[in-house]
């Protein structure tokens, strides 16, 4: 099958028998939720960009076997792959304004690769031959996969074993000749219910006692037993009063999920881990590392639209030339910069695995990630300072329709001369919708929280810091002899 067009993937789309739940209540047609629909719409975005000639060399790949594959669905063959990926991501970021979701099945892909090889390599395993079957279906039907890892975890003192309720980390309590079958939840799941695969993996990493919980396979979307319960955002029901402005950003979006897994079935050949505990590590800490490195894309791409709109706000409101505006504006130009060479350099120092396809350095995607959960707080808050108290004060679109109302919001609201009112308003409600509303789950929150709350990445960059190595290079410097 060729390269899905955006259309064919909202079609596909349709065809899935999700189980989803918002509010309460059964959601029989995701697709067309007026919730919902803006997440779909940031998903198709990767399908129409692929299709583009301009950002061709960008958005996909051209295999050994001559397959041409969108990028999201590729596996890292070279440093130039990685770096792509990330100036993939910025670019989707800058066109959405929002999570485009599909960065976690790539990222897992690239995971699963890697360590299914090392697992076979030391257990005679075929999770690796799985996996590659696997893959090359979902490139040829060019399949969005979402990326299942965070566990609920319940007391995050115990060990998944130690858990007072079992399910609280997702395992397996079945085997059985032609598969398992496997009972828990997968938390803030962006994008699941806009993929027709998922992909799980283990959250942490594990001990013997921990068997059941070392496992990672692939099922559809809408396999029987799963659940999906869609997640509440800021502001998310003003996309249920019908005004585009209010909303801010009215085309595109995300939204998340807690995924129940009530004994799902899993065949065999779609297995990549099953009790070999001593990798759930290796798989965690390769995908955290590849999620870490996608940050310095997506996250720059969506912050430059913020800075976009920032700058306009400081047109709207006649203070462009303002030197306070000017410093502020280019300090958030400095921040997202950062952001976007951390990206760049761990993907530019990648190294290949055993199995063949490139990790990104560790350390620097992790300090990428570590500088992620700071930098777009900042930005975002100078751009509210920028935009100034009528982004979170201003009235509806009805008052400014209103014929009552409307003539007061008209002139009160009015900026610089050559500006409408309803421009003016157009543009805070966008800042509004990236720091505060909807957007901000995929922008702030997940800053903090996506792959890897602050502590885990300060972990990993104590870990591979090599504290010890530069203590040896100052003692040589210094002449010391022990």
């Amino acid at each position: 099958m060729a390269l899905m067009t955006g259309e064919e993937y909202v079609e596909s789309m349709r065809k899935m028998n999700l189980n989803v739940y918002m509010f309460g209540e059964k959601i029989d047609d995701p697709v067309d939720n007026p919730v919902l629909r803006p997440s779909l719409n940031s998903v198709k975005a990767t399908y129409d960009l692929a299709q583009m000639p301009e950002y061709e060399d960008l958005m996909t790949v051209t295999l050994e076997d001559g397959r041409k594959i969108n990028r999201f669905a590729n596996i890292h063959r070279n440093t130039d792959d990685l770096i792509k990926k990330v100036k993939m991501q910025r670019l989707c970021g800058q066109k959405t304004a929002s999570c485009f979701q599909r960065c976690v099945g790539m990222d897992a892909f690239n995971a699963v690769w890697s360590t299914t090889y090392e697992i076979d390599k030391k257990y005679s395993t075929n999770y690796h031959e799985n996996f590659k079957s696997y893959l090359r279906m979902v490139q040829d039907r060019d399949f969005t996969v979402d990326g299942a890892m965070t566990d609920p975890k319940g007391d995050r003192s115990l060990a998944p074993h130690a858990q007072p309720d079992l399910d609280l980390y997702l395992r397996v309590v079945e085997q059985r000749e032609d598969g398992i079958v496997v009972r828990g939840a997968k938390a803030h799941q962006t994008g699941i219910i806009n993929s027709q695969e998922v992909i799980v993996m283990p959250t942490v990493a594990m001990g013997p006692e921990d068997k059941d919980f070392a496992v990672s396979f692939a099922v559809p979307t809408d396999a029987e037993g799963i659940t999906m319960i869609i997640g509440r955002q800021s502001c998310d029901t003003r996309k249920l009063e019908g005004s585009s402005m209010d909303v801010g950003n009215s085309e595109f979006g995300g939204v998340e999920a807690l995924v129940v897994f009530d004994d799902v079935f899993v065949p065999n050949d779609r297995i990549f881990l099953n009790g070999e505990y001593e990798f759930a590590g290796m798989l965690v800490e390769r995908f955290a590392g590849y999620h870490r490195q996608s940050y310095g894309g997506c996250k720059v791409g969506v912050g430059d639209v913020l800075i976009g709109a920032a700058a306009l706000a400081a047109d709207y409101n006649g203070v462009p030339k303002a030197s306070h505006i000017k410093d502020k504006l280019i300090e958030m130009v400095h921040l997202n910069e950062t952001l976007y060479c951390c990206g760049i350099a761990c993907s530019a120092e990648g190294k290949p695995t055993e199995s063949g396809n490139y990790l990104i350095d560790l350390l620097l995607a992790n300090v990428c990630k570590q500088n992620v959960t700071r930098y777009p707080y900042e930005i975002a808050r100078l751009a509210e300072d920028i935009a100034g108290g009528f982004m979170v004060t201003a009235p509806s679109e009805k008052d400014l329709r209103s014929p009552v109302v409307g003539p007061m919001v008209e002139k009160y609201l009015k900026g610089t001369a050559g500006v409408s009112t309803e421009n003016r308003l157009k543009i805070l409600r966008l800042i509004e919708n990236l720091t505060l509303g909807t957007a901000a789950v995929g922008y702030r929150t997940e800053s903090m929280h996506g792959a890897g709350s602050p502590q885990a990445q300060r972990i990993m960059i104590s870990r591979q810091g090599s504290i010890g190595k530069k203590k040896e290079l100052a003692k040589e410097i210094a002449k010391i002899r022990d």
